[in-house]
């Protein structure tokens, strides 16, 4: 079979048709770099010409989508690379009714771009650094997550229980903001987002709860990437609620499938388009050796039939993961 496009590849293995290969994709954070949009933007397009991968995951600091409410962070040395909060302006739950709507497009003053301007102006410089040839997409934290940041765990949870109406008001909010945000973006060349999905996880919430106060928000998100047309689904954590979200319009699901069912094999029956997994982010990206890589390859790409799969982490690639075997997982397709 001809070489494929990044592309073609990726729209044929979503669509379960036969491709040259399984496509791959790692993703990191770059602490620190991720302060600043130009920093940020370099960081990926280096990290992405030096492994080819097939498409690009642009990650930023998860408080990039609550900094202009508020929030602070600063990087304490997490080897996944991400950020410890430092500042959370919901303090009570009447903290909600006081949050109000961005426009990620506009500047917050006359002087100030704002996170998520920042952002919008790192894709930007992705964009036009691959021009065009690899595909790139978003992430976007789901507004529960968001919400999380903004009041942390324990605030949140309490918020849902005991001051229900005080969460959704803050919850339409923040889902307004982002699906400006995703519309902005799509100006900015994006082939889709990667919606970040923490809670709907049997260890933190019932399936009441997560049908209450993620669903119908989380779908307003996807509606707003409707046409993209590389839109990934991500559920955070053990004991996720997959079939829950197993019909959430999304072309491709991926969750920590070696730590936690389903199992590639039984999570690929599951979805209509494709599944990313196969490879354990801190057992073997960082503990393991490239033969370890290559074994955890194989065996994924034999569960799955190398059909409708992507080969990748169930989560980010830890920040310490040896070069070697980041490179064993680009040449293990």
């Amino acid at each position: 079979m001809a070489d494929m496009t990044r592309r073609e590849r990726l729209e044929a293995t979503i669509r379960g048709e036969a491709a040259d290969r399984s496509p791959v994709a790692l993703w990191r954070h770059f602490p620190g770099d991720d302060q600043d949009p130009v920093g940020l933007a370099n960081s990926t397009v280096a990290f992405q010409r030096q492994y080819d991968f097939d498409f690009v995951k642009v990650t930023p600091a998860s408080s990039f989508s609550v900094r202009d409410w508020g929030a602070q962070d600063r990087w304490v040395g997490n080897g996944e690379g991400t950020r410890d909060y430092t500042v959370r302006p919901v303090k009570t739950a009447d903290d909600w009714q006081a949050l109000r709507s961005l426009d990620p497009s506009q500047a917050l003053h006359a002087a100030v771009r704002g996170a998520l301007g920042d952002q919008l102006h790192c894709l930007a410089l992705i964009q036009e650094a691959l021009g065009g040839e690899v595909p790139f997409i978003q992430t976007i934290f789901n507004p529960l997550s968001q919400a999380k940041n903004l009041a942390g765990q324990r605030a949140l949870l309490a918020h849902m229980r005991q001051a229900p109406d005080a969460l959704h008001a803050g919850l339409e909010v923040i889902t307004d903001t982002t699906a400006r945000f995703i519309e902005s973006a799509r100006r900015r060349g994006i082939a889709g987002i990667f919606l970040a999905v923490q809670h709907a996880s049997f260890e933190l919430l019932s399936e009441a709860e997560y049908r209450e106060f993620g669903v119908a928000y989380d779908r307003r998100l996807l509606d707003a990437a409707d046409g993209l047309w590389l839109n990934v689904l991500h559920l955070h954590g053990e004991r996720v609620m997959f079939d829950l979200l197993s019909d959430y319009p999304a072309h491709v699901v991926n969750w920590h499938d070696q730590e936690t069912p389903p199992s590639l094999r039984e999570g690929q029956a599951r979805v209509g388009g494709a599944v990313l997994g196969g490879l354990r982010q801190w057992e073997t990206m960082v503990r393991g050796t490239p033969d370890d890589v290559r074994r955890e390859a194989r065996n994924a790409i034999a569960q799955t039939g190398g059909r409708r799969f992507i080969l990748g982490t169930g989560c980010v690639t830890p920040i310490i993961a040896p070069w070697t075997n980041i490179r064993a997982a680009r040449e293990a397709v």
